[in-house]
């Protein structure tokens, strides 16, 4: 039997107990695909992530697990796995974890006495436009409650998501998946994931309220989601939602879960490339091994 080493961090956290919840296994080049699956099912947070080796000089080779399957790329595990080898594998400030949608580098910045986690996404990928009404209809809302203002989008630095913009915090409130309806819509679309926002944060210091739901993936909501961030930002850069092609805005996240997550966005639009940059705190949990 496997008895591997595991970490357990928690990624944009506010405070320990707080961000979302991630695993991570070492030596998985000793597990199976197979098991690798089950682990991510035990366990059952959004991601599970398996180091299967490597070093500072070429990179870490990691693979990413939700409940429901193997994804080529997420956020929030890429900056957990990042923190458990510069804690423990010696990485540095200044690791790339090689992921199924190429090399990802990630750095530490240390600012207002804090260290935080930064990773520098794919440039996005802007999707199709899609009609606020049908996006309304899968969140169990009146297509009055969105902001018909900004596009339905679907954009991917590696994992794509549906930006959806409402109109404010009661409306993020409401949000319920309707299962016949986001079937229909993944049926159609081919995208799982859902992120709606709102410029109506509960702290001032914030900028945007939002919520992630992605049960195709096994996860019905994700408290902290740095992939769809990620499109966020690049999002928010192409369009001029703050009235410039640069952005720097704090997101919160997973407060309607009891898992208070803050996550830090880069973003910069040159008119023909959008780069994107995310960042947050990992706090260390639990370490064990499988018996």
């Amino acid at each position: 039997m496997p008895t591997n080493a595991f970490h357990i961090v928690d990624v944009f956290a506010t405070a320990t107990y707080a961000g979302n919840q991630l695993a991570v296994f070492e030596d998985a080049d000793t597990l199976t695909d197979e098991q690798m699956a089950a682990l991510a099912q035990e366990m059952n947070y959004s991601e599970t992530t398996f180091i299967e080796g490597g070093n500072p000089d070429d990179g870490f080779d990691v693979r990413i697990f939700t409940p429901g399957g193997e994804i080529p790329f997420a956020g929030h595990p890429t900056l957990g796995t990042a923190a458990v080898l510069r804690e423990h594998f010696d990485a540095g400030d200044e690791v790339t974890l090689n992921l199924g949608v190429g090399p990802i580098p990630v750095e530490v910045r240390t600012g207002n006495g804090n260290e935080e986690y930064w990773m520098t996404q794919n440039a996005p990928e802007f999707g199709d436009e899609l009609d606020h009404e049908t996006l309304a209809d899968v969140l169990s809302l009146d297509v009055s409650d969105l902001d018909t203002d900004w596009p339905v989008q679907v954009v991917s630095t590696g994992l794509p998501a549906v930006m959806i913009p409402l109109l404010d915090r009661d409306a993020l409130g409401r949000c319920t998946v309707d299962p016949a309806a986001y079937q229909a819509f993944v049926s159609d679309v081919g995208v799982e994931n859902l992120f709606p926002f709102c410029p109506d944060p509960r702290d001032e210091a914030n900028d945007i309220a939002a919520r992630m739901f992605a049960p195709g993936h096994g996860v019905p909501e994700d408290p902290a989601t740095g992939s769809a961030n990620g499109n966020f930002a690049g999002y928010l850069a192409r369009h001029r939602y703050f009235g410039d092609s640069e952005v720097e805005a704090t997101v919160e996240q997973g407060y309607e879960m009891g898992r208070p997550s803050h996550l830090f966005l880069e973003a910069s639009d040159d008119g023909d490339e959008v780069s994107v940059r995310v960042g947050g705190a990992v706090e260390f949990v639990a370490e064990g091994n499988l018996v």
